[in-house]
This record gives C-alpha cells, sequence and structure tokens, in this order.
C-alpha cells in the first residue's frame, strides 16, 4: 500500500460508501479521501462505453526527476492492472522508447509531440503526470476523437498554493534582503525600514483561475485572515471563503481593488499574454503580483516595467517566459523580485497524491468506470 497519513476510520468508511462504483473493484481508502477532499471530479460516461475500449497493454512511464516510482507504486498498479499486461518505461526520460508503445491502448506518463508520434493506434487513454498540458501538442484529429486525455489537476494544489504563500510572506517581510546579508554574514538591520507593505490581515487577494491550484491558494489566504476575490470563467461560484467570484472580462476591474494577484491560470489561447500592459495599468498601486501558473501568461517585458517603475510592490514568479529564465532577463537584477524555477510543486505530498490518483484511474480503466481529471483537450483543461 502506498505510505499515506492516517485517517479516522469513520471518515473512510463514509467516503468509501460515497464513491464506490456501481461495478469493479472499489477505490482505495487514500483514492477516496483524495477525491472528496480535493473534490475530484470523473467523466460523465463510463470509460467503456468509448469507442476501441479494450484493456491489453498499459504503459507506465517513471520520470527519473518527479518523486514518481518505488516498489509500492509498481506493486499497486500491478494490482490495479489486474490480467492486463503492464510494461514500465525504466528509461527515466520523457519520451517512452517507441518500441515499447507497440499495441499499448493506454499510457501513464507525460504528454509530449514524441509519444503522441509514435503512439499505437489502439491507444484510447493517455494519463498525465502533472497539471500542464502545453507540451501535449501535435495530436492528430484522429487522436484528439480516440483519446481520452487525463491529468493531475488538484492534486498538486495544496503545494503549490504554500509555495505562492511562501512567497508572499517573504515579500512582505523583505526576506530576500536578509537573504543575502546572510550570505555575506552582515548582521543589517537596514532591509527593516523597505517592510511598508504592512500585515496581511484585512487585505485583498485577487485569485486569478479559481480552479484546483487557485482554490487551495484561496483557502490559505483567508486563513492569514485577506479577503479573497477571484475570476474563474466558467461561473460566478466559488467556496465560502471567496468573497466575491468574477468572469474573466471583469479582471481588470478586480485587479483594482486587490493588494495581491495571484495567477494560477492554465495555458491557453485566452490566457496567453493576459498579464499585459494595459492589466499593469488596471492594478492597484503597490500591489503584489505572484505567478504560478504558466509563464507565457505573462507578457514579461510589461512585468519587468511595472515593477521598475514601481507599479508593483514586488513579484514572486515561479514560472516565467521563457523558462528557463536567460541570464540576462531584468528580473534576475530586481530586489523585488522573487524566482524559483518551476517548482512549486515540487516536495510535500505532491509525488503522493500523483501516485494514487494514476493507481486508481488505472483501476477504473481497467474496469471499465469513469476516469478521473478527464481533460477537455479544447479548452485545454
Amino acid at each position: 500500500m502506498l505510505q499515506s497519513r492516517p485517517w479516522p476510520l469513520i471518515l473512510v468508511l463514509s467516503i468509501l460508501s460515497l464513491n464506490t462504483p456501481a461495478f469493479g473493484s472499489a477505490p482505495t481508502p487514500e483514492a477516496g479521501i483524495l477525491i472528496e477532499t480535493l473534490g475530484l471530479s470523473q467523466a460523465d460516461t463510463p470509460i467503456r462505453e468509448h469507442a476501441g475500449w479494450k484493456p491489453r497493454k498499459v504503459v507506465v512511464m517513471l520520470p527519473a526527476t518527479s518523486g514518481i516510482g518505488g516498489t509500492d507504486y509498481e506493486t499497486e498498479l500491478q494490482n490495479a492492472a489486474g490480467d492486463v499486461e503492464l510494461v514500465f518505461d525504466r528509461s527515466g526520460g520523457f519520451v517512452p522508447p517507441a518500441e515499447l508503445l507497440v499495441g499499448a491502448d493506454a499510457v501513464i506518463g507525460v504528454c509530449t509531440p514524441p509519444l503522441l508520434q509514435n503512439a499505437d493506434a489502439r491507444l484510447r487513454w493517455l494519463h498525465n503526470y502533472y497539471v500542464g498540458l502545453d507540451h501535449c501538442t501535435g495530436a492528430t484529429d484522429t487522436q484528439l476523437k480516440e483519446i481520452v486525455f487525463s491529468n493531475n489537476k488538484r492534486l498538486s494544489g495544496p503545494a503549490i498554493a504554500e509555495h505562492a504563500i511562501a512567497m508572499l510572506l517573504a515579500l512582505t517581510h523583505n526576506l530576500p534582503a536578509y537573504s543575502r546579508a546572510q550570505d555575506e554574514r552582515r548582521w543589517d538591520r537596514a532591509p527593516s525600514d523597505d517592510v511598508t507593505f504592512g500585515e496581511l490581515d484585512g487585505k485583498t487577494l485577487l485569485v486569478v483561475g479559481l480552479g484546483g491550484i487557485g482554490t487551495e491558494i484561496a483557502r490559505r489566504a483567508h486563513g492569514l485572515g485577506m479577503r479573497v476575490i477571484a475570476t474563474r470563467n466558467s461561473s460566478r461560484e466559488g467556496p465560502d471563503y471567496v468573497a466575491r467570484v468574477g468572469l474573466a472580462d471583469e479582471l481588470h476591474a478586480l485587479a483594482g481593488e486587490a493588494d495581491v494577484i495571484a495567477n494560477a491560470l492554465p495555458l491557453t489561447e485566452e490566457t496567453t499574454g493576459i498579464f499585459n500592459e494595459a492589466f499593469f495599468e488596471a492594478v492597484k498601486p503597490g500591489a503584489i503580483f505572484l505567478s504560478v501558473g504558466r509563464g507565457k501568461s505573462t507578457v514579461t517585458g510589461d512585468l519587468v516595467a511595472a515593477l521598475e517603475a514601481g507599479k508593483l510592490y514586488g513579484a514572486g514568479l515561479d514560472v516565467t517566459d521563457p523558462e528557463p529564465l536567460p541570464e540576462d532577463s531584468p528580473l534576475w537584477q530586481l530586489p523585488n523580485v522573487i524566482i524559483t524555477p518551476h517548482v512549486s510543486a515540487a516536495g510535500g505530498d505532491s509525488p503522493q497524491r500523483t501516485m494514487v490518483i494514476a493507481v486508481e484511474n488505472l483501476r477504473r480503466y481497467v474496469a471499465g468506470e469513469p476516469l478521473l481529471n478527464v481533460v477537455d483537450m479544447d479548452k485545454g483543461y
């Protein structure tokens, strides 16, 4: 059994009763809890009703740098696969060898153009270990019609949200300046003169993209006493701790109210370059900009201009455009900017949750049940 935190027996039993499918085996307690607590959604129709569904061979990628793998994971996958052939890609890369994909009707791993190019005509399900599918390009019209795509949405939300809040607190307390002084072994109290943002309690945070990651950021900001507002593309509905949910076309108006803006958007045609000069002109003067969505949603030059002009108090960036960020980018030199190299989902329990749901989705695929976290490839999320 994949290692996880202990849960009260009564909670486990109640969750299992809510999530037990009409056919096939039940989810593991770990999967049932994640489905309930993170609000994971399942497809409207069972995968067995999808044309061409006939589980025979499943390829599972084990990327070397993702924290995904281990004997327990492989054992749980074997149990979920039953009599279906399970093939592990132990190359450690992000593209499985072409010969492994021959005859495979399902792949659990990372969706990339080479994978799609080498995929067998039988491929009917592709599960992506990550949330973003911006690297999942090059699918033919036939593949988009025949393959069901699923991903890691909501599973990395808690870790990414904590990372965003960590950057926010570091900026408001000018911790990067103290870190630089520590590197030089200087006892320097001068950076305290630049701690002018004030406490977070009572300030307003705007979450742009109230999905899995955005909801987790909102939850934590509310816990710090902040008033939380948000935008989402689908509706005006949100959890109780979000005071107001606006639609995407209200972004600029809401940005004028916010002391902190958190970008948690997926990358689509509509969100590419959405944080541009016009957006930063609409932002409340002295606000903090956090970006843990996708780098290409921000026009880097416009962000730099807003920072250099003093329109923003600071920025915390886990994603940039381009990536890696070039050595000559002005962002490296700005004292009120924190940069991390697209690692906000690392550590914590994210890899554990990823493996639990990969196993659960494999169980559902073999049993013909509705899959979790199915992606609308037209929308990109």
